[in-house]
């Protein structure tokens, strides 16, 4: 059994053609960050027959699955990355829409502190930061 569809099947759903090619197509790319569109087009270039529709449907179940997570980048539309249990925040340039991921320990530290000091424990969070290149 390949490793899609254990992945698919793991994550309790049904292990389809259009959900294989979908998966293959997030794992191979260089991209961590697809939208649907982006997507659908490398489906295309593949000579995969599979609808829009149908990519859109399949990453709002593997969302619902949590093979993917949904990012909503202001002024953007929707990315999706493969969901490696592994926490990063993302800057976003600006100019030219690049995604860049990265870890900080100071951060991460410091978002705890502040949600201890309001009396809270903090139990997720996104950060996304909107950069442009130094001139």
């Amino acid at each position: 059994m390949t490793n899609e569809n254990q992945e698919l099947r793991k994550a309790g759903l049904k292990v389809t053609l259009p959900r294989v090619k979908i998966l293959q197509i997030l794992e191979a790319s260089d991209s961590h960050h697809m939208s649907a569109e982006d997507v659908y087009k490398a489906l295309l270039d593949a000579g995969d027959d599979v609808g829009l529709a149908t990519v859109y449907r399949v990453l709002t179940q593997f969302e619902s699955a949590g093979l993917v997570s949904r990012l909503n980048f202001d002024g953007g539309h929707a990315v999706f990355e493969l969901d490696k249990g592994d926490h990063h925040d993302h800057m976003v340039c600006v100019d030219s829409g690049k995604v860049i991921e990265f870890v900080d320990t100071e951060i991460e530290a410091l978002q705890h502190a502040i949600a201890a000091k309001h009396g809270f424990e903090l139990v997720d969070h996104n950060l996304v930061l909107y950069v442009k290149p130094k001139k």
